[in-house]
């Protein structure tokens, strides 16, 4: 009886912790999604036909690697074609990290990213300690709303070092928020058995 007790004791003394606490290992309550694709790693050397071009870069994504840093919980990976999704992506200012040949500690830096937003960034271009995206305008966060169409909120965000408007956006438009994005252009090789 004395055992059941204290395990019973050592049980909510560990369930008395301090609700929303700071620690890195805790869930987000309203984590952010994160997609895109990688569209390369700065300075590789290219293939001499197209079809060598597309094995290199369909080689170059299935090495490729990715988290979240001091998330344990955020969840995803990278298809074939380079595209991302990551889901349980803490709120405000989390890092993206890629392990690329040849970009070994590649990083996105999110910055003031409100929670339960969608971020979508396009044609990133992987190197060593950071990353830059080829076109940022196309860059989006989305923010779940009761709206009718999107929305401008008046507020920003910071994606690897632009600033993009938050614009609140219809529920029904963020349906796709868990898949993997469509890479434009991406037709996968034939394989002959």
């Amino acid at each position: 009886m004395q055992r059941f007790s204290l395990a019973l004791a050592l049980l909510v003394f560990a369930g008395c912790g301090e609700k929303g606490s700071d620690s890195i290992y805790s869930l987000s309550g309203q984590p952010l999604s994160v997609r895109g694709w990688v569209l390369d790693v700065k300075g590789a050397r290219r293939g001499e036909t197209m079809e060598m071009e597309v094995a290199r870069r369909s080689q170059l994504f299935q090495s490729t690697s990715l988290w979240v840093e001091n998330a344990p919980y955020a969840s995803g990976g990278i298809a074939e074609n380079g595209a991302f999704v990551i889901l349980d992506v803490p709120p405000d200012n989390p890092i993206i990290g890629f392990n690329a040949p040849g970009a070994e500690t590649a990083k996105v830096v999110l910055q003031n990213v409100p929670a339960t937003a969608d971020v979508f960034i396009p044609d990133i271009i992987l190197e060593n300690g950071g990353a830059t995206v080829f076109d940022p305008k196309k860059i989006q966060v989305r923010l779940p709303g009761n709206v009718s169409r999107p929305t401008p909120t008046g507020k920003t965000a910071i994606v690897a070092g632009h600033t993009v408007p938050v614009i609140e956006t219809p529920l029904a438009d963020l349906m796709n928020r868990r898949d993997y994005p469509d890479v434009p252009g991406y037709r996968p090789l034939a394989t002959v058995r």
